[in-house]
């Protein structure tokens, strides 16, 4: 097909009718088959968009060559090369090599984790395939597909639309209005612009409100978003502010230290009369030793692992400064349904006029004993169960399938549980939905707080079904159902306070009422149900709370973090709960009627000791999240909502539900729940807080050991003293330790205690007063260890190739011992657990050791590196001289942290 036929018949779709989009695409309004589906699958390929264009392999390799540390060593290595320093030059470009393969590495590792994560994110679609509802994979859509959407959804393709019910569509990355655009299905004009195609559904485009089927008719590439696939971006690349400020802060340090470096070198060829090849060696010495060059490199490592350890936990990532504010975060603040609880739903508890029933059953099975005051229910003496059965099937747009003997359901689990509730009751909903033909609807939303449905049969009748909140329904309601089956008049008294007593014990209440309408009545308006409707009766359901969420609100009150629940559930209910799994002041309820009626003073006053917030719209979210921070508070917000973005972009840390979450909550969230389990966000909330410990591991490894090599060299120029190590001996250190050691700690485990410490103060910076006196005092043991060996060798006679080789070795054993304590930040490292470390660190001290005893020991590296065999009991020393060290800042330690407890006392 050209082009320009391409297009023309792309134009067809929103110039055309209903009938002929049907047609054309060989469907039906019950859907493709499964055979039919799988094979234009096949045909057209899996519905995403082509991978974008990635850098080739020795692009990316050499784009690691590109900052001011690699010219500043390439320009030594060449200055060293014209002076005839053959073995030094080479030993710098090895340095430069290293890095950039390091770098290269972590760089393809960082890339396959955001690769993993976009498939993490992977879009799922409701469609009806062979006349049944079923949720697929977003990219297995194909041209013909009929798919349903709900407000929420993101549109997983290009759809001509079949049917809408006050749809609503936000198109601004296609047309950047901002305004949702109102749809219907009549075709429009063929020459009308994108965004005045009404009847289209476009792919990657938000519902806000209301619902609709369309037809699919484009797919991958071939969707409007894929002509402008580089405008979507579903997972950032991997960078964060901490990352940033650290390669700033490099770049200052190495601008800092070549300009010390440039005034040794004067000072020594001028005033000290030195050699000035030999003062230019040790200047490229004291540059490497000092400038951290691995450290951006080991950070974003750090951050990496950190995103894989979240996934593992059922937490994506989506930005990653979230992994930062995790560590910090002093409330969370959690939906109910679904997260805290099963998202199980299942009715408990049926009210009618005279009775209350209990009901009992395993998830969403369609059977279960029906019970009155402790003995078994016959439906048939209580036919108003019948009536209320059938309500419960019409005004529902879920389906339940039976797999492997398990019930499942597609849709929302309150309605799948009111399907379960019918077949209790003896309805078939299979033979209902088929008598009874939906002609009209009112969606459900959260600013009217129900849903209502129009019916007609085969033999002229006609009725309306409407279920919701007890308080809005009964204020619509003028009349009550009979056990009889008449009518009388409403006792709302009754009502409100059965409502009450099944609400306290912790289910969610539902109001079912009906109105009978002429038969010729065909639209559905809000003015048909405002009043005169009849009340059947109400139904009480139960959505036990998670084990696992018990146990993690648990843990978030040991770490000091609050835990707050915002539902749109009932104050009984969300009481109920709360007390249930260990919430604060649980009878401490505010309503968001009561919110309304609070100013922000009053609204201040209250928040800190009110974890239960019952009957909330999506807005007041935002309010209470503004309302936390206002007290200096870092907040994460759980949303699953299109009205729950506002508050998840304001919130610290917004967490959006992968399971049951709307497209838009995901966008702006900047964290993803897979599993929609509070226990994943206080694993994540930990996991937080061991990437932002292992971060600061890093810097606190890092800093003092590269201090430390540099004040050697610097002391040692200023006293006109011979250098204890040499630059090539340097180089090495630098190239052997900072790589492996540094890097170990990118892998360390979650500390002990971890959760039970108070979270940081919000805006805590990194570098603190309390490293800066860690690198002065690790950096001056450094350069007594170093100086004192190197003094002792000389002093004992040792040629000055064997001092230097037991000062670098020295240096070495020092770094491996400060990375044992630096492993232990928040307790003692004098525990057995402490001393076994892990597979990587143990991996890594392998390694280095093997490596110095080569350099040491072998002849050929000896002549290279200038090195000389080291005694046995001179290798004992410098042992002993570690073990020292780690003593020393081991006490230091835990002085500091016992003067810490006494001031927190």
């Amino acid at each position: 097909m050209t082009e320009a036929a391409k297009n023309a018949k792309e134009s067809a779709w929103y110039a055309s009718p209903v009938e002929e989009a049907l047609h054309d695409l060989k469907t039906h309004a019950g859907g493709l088959s499964m055979e039919d589906a799988a094979a234009r699958l096949e045909e057209y390929g899996p519905n995403r968009l082509p991978d974008p264009a990635k850098r080739s392999v020795l692009v990316r390799f050499a784009l690691h060559f590109h900052n001011i540390l690699i010219y500043v060593l390439l320009g030594s290595a060449a200055i060293t090369a014209a002076l005839g320093h053959l073995i030094d030059t080479l030993v710098i470009l090895a340095v430069v090599v290293a890095n950039a393969v390091i770098g290269f590495v972590q760089e393809g590792k960082a890339e396959r984790a955001m690769d993993a994560i976009r498939k993490m994110l992977a879009l799922k679609a409701s469609v009806l395939r062979g006349g049944e509802r079923r949720a697929v994979e977003g990219d297995s859509l194909v041209p013909g597909d009929i798919v349903l959407l709900e407000a929420g959804d993101k549109v997983p393709a290009d759809l001509r639309l079949l049917r809408v019910s006050s749809l609503q569509i936000q198109e601004a990355i296609l047309t950047g209005e901002s305004v949702p655009v109102e749809k219907h299905i009549r075709p429009v004009k063929p020459e009308a612009p994108l965004g005045d195609r009404v009847c289209m559904a476009y792919s990657g485009t938000l519902v806000t409100s209301g619902q609709g089927r369309g037809i699919v008719v484009a797919t991958g590439a071939g969707t409007e978003i894929g002509k402008i696939s580089g405008m979507l971006a579903t997972v950032e690349t991997l960078t964060t502010p901490l990352v940033r400020q650290m390669n700033a802060f490099a770049k200052w340090l190495t601008v800092l230290i070549l300009l010390i470096a440039a005034a040794l070198l004067v000072f020594g060829y001028v005033v000290g009369h030195a050699d000035f090849a030999e003062m230019f060696m040790a200047v490229v010495g004291l540059s490497v030793a000092a400038i951290p060059e691995g450290l951006p490199a080991v950070l974003t490592i750090t951050l990496a692992v950190g995103v894989q350890a979240m996934a593992r936990r059922n937490a994506i990532v989506r930005r990653l400064p979230a992994i930062e504010t995790l560590g910090s975060v002093s409330v969370i603040c959690t939906d109910k349904t679904g997260t805290l609880t099963r998202n199980e739903m299942m009715v408990a508890s049926v009210v009618t006029n005279l009775h209350t029933f209990a009901l009992d059953g395993t998830g969403y099975e369609p059977r279960g004993a029906i019970t009155l005051d402790n003995a078994a229910a016959s439906v048939r003496e209580h036919r108003i169960l019948e009536e209320l059965g059938r309500s419960a099937v019409l005004c529902n747009d879920a389906s339940l399938h039976e797999r492997d003997s398990v019930w499942h359901v597609e849709g929302d689990p309150m309605e799948g549980a009111l399907l379960a509730l019918s077949g209790k009751v003896g309805i078939d909903w299979r033979t209902e939905l088929v008598t009874w033909t939906r002609t009209d609807a009112i969606p459900f939303d959260a600013r009217h707080r129900f849903m209502a449905i129009l019916n007609h049969d085969h033999e002229n009748h006609a009725f309306v079904s409407v279920k919701g909140a007890p308080e809005q329904i009964l204020a619509m309601c003028s009349a009550q159902r009979t056990a009889a089956g008449g009518t009388e008049p409403l006792v709302a008294e009754y009502w409100h306070a059965r409502a009450e007593a099944i609400a306290a014990q912790g289910q969610r209440v539902l109001a079912f009422a009906v109105r009978p309408v002429d038969p010729a009545h065909t639209v559905l308006e809000f003015s048909d149900v405002e009043g005169g409707l009849t009340l059947v009766g109400l139904v009480g359901l139960i959505d036990p709370p998670r084990p696992e969420a018990i146990e993690a609100v648990a843990h978030c009150r040991s770490a000091g973090i609050r835990v707050k629940m915002i539902t749109g559930d009932h104050r009984g209910t969300a009481a109920a709960i709360g007390r249930q799994i260990g919430l604060e002041n649980p009878d401490r309820v505010l309503t968001g009627a009561d919110l309304d009626a609070m100013g922000d003073a009053e609204l201040s006053a209250c928040i800190l000791d009110t974890d239960i917030f019952a009957r909330t719209s999506p807005e007041h979210k935002l309010r209470l999240v503004m309302a936390l921070q206002a007290h200096g508070l870092t907040v994460a917000m759980t949303g699953d909502g299109v009205n729950d973005a506002p508050a998840l972009k304001r919130a610290d840390a917004g967490i959006a539900m992968g399971l049951k979450g709307s497209e838009a909550a995901k966008e702006a969230a900047e964290l993803v729940l897979a599993d929609d389990n509070f226990a994943s966000i206080a694993a994540a909330v930990r996991e937080g807080r061991t990437v932002y410990d292992n971060i600061k591991k890093v810097i606190s490894w890092t800093l003092p050991t590269n201090a430390g090599e540099a004040m050697t060299i610097v002391v040692a120029l200023l006293f006109g003293m011979s250098l204890p190590i040499t630059p090539v001996q340097i180089l090495w250190v630098n190239l052997i330790t900072a790589i492996t050691l540094g890097m170990a700690l990118a892998f360390e485990p979650t500390e002990e205690g971890t959760m039970r410490r108070p979270p940081r103060r919000r805006g805590e910076p990194l570098l603190t007063g309390e490293l800066g006196w860690h690198i002065v005092f690790v950096s001056a043991l450094f350069l007594g260890g170093v100086f004192g060996i190197y003094t002792y060798a000389t002093d004992r006679g040792y040629p000055v190739e064997l001092a230097r080789t037991m000062a670098m070795n020295t240096l070495v054993v020092m770094e491996i011992f400060h990375l044992f304590f630096i492993r232990n930040i928040y307790g003692t490292s004098l525990t057995w657990e402490a001393a076994r470390g892990t597979k990587v660190v143990w991996a890594t001290v392998a390694t280095v050791t093997a490596a110095q005893f080569i350099i040491t020991y072998l002849p050929p590296l000896q002549r290279v590196f200038g090195t000389h065999p080291v005694p046995f009991l001179d290798g004992v020393l410098i042992v002993a001289i570690g073990v020292a060290l780690f003593a020393i800042i081991e006490t230091e330690k835990q002085l500091r942290l016992r003067i810490w407890k006494l001031r927190s006392e």
